[in-house]
């Protein structure tokens, strides 16, 4: 099963990276390059373990997806539910951890491509592909870190 992974060190400590990463609505398309929408589905209002998430990519392409694991502000699991034809199993995990004043996102996904016979071919195309918006995603993420509105939003008030 093929994994790609991309790391950024972000200015800010691993409970605010966790919670810029949790982001919803128009703060999360602030920083987010990879989904046009995203909501939560059976009526849930939060992240946790066992949500389900509806999310739409830029290029329009859907996926639900169920949190596998939600530990702020450590980590967090989703795995795909329902999704795009071509992949027969996808899942992502992010990891944060305090770095040198600030904090280490590591985000890492594998996946397995169908159909069957076409797999070997379209996995190492896949990666590539993925890397990529996996990469862009990350740097999306570093500036949401940086912007005054993103972190407003996940700071308390005094």
């Amino acid at each position: 099963m093929p994994v790609v992974e991309s790391s950024v060190v972000v200015p800010v400590d691993p409970a605010t990276a966790f919670a810029v990463s949790q982001t919803t609505g128009p703060t999360r398309l602030r920083w987010d390059p990879f989904i046009r929408h995203q909501h939560f589905l059976d009526g849930a209002t939060s992240p946790a373990k066992g949500v389900r998430t509806m999310t739409k990519h830029t290029s329009g392409i859907r996926m639900v997806s169920e949190y596998v694991s939600y530990a702020p502000p450590s980590n967090v699991g989703m795995t795909m539910v329902t999704g795009p034809w071509f992949f027969a199993a996808l899942a992502g995990g992010w990891r944060f951890k305090a770095s040198d004043g600030g904090t280490l996102a590591t985000w890492k996904y594998s996946f397995r491509c169908r159909p069957a016979w076409l797999a070997p071919l379209a996995e190492r195309i896949g990666a590539r592909v993925l890397k990529r918006e996996i990469d862009r995603r990350i740097e999306g993420f570093a500036r949401g870190c940086t912007d005054p509105q993103v972190l407003a939003a996940v700071r308390p008030t005094a």
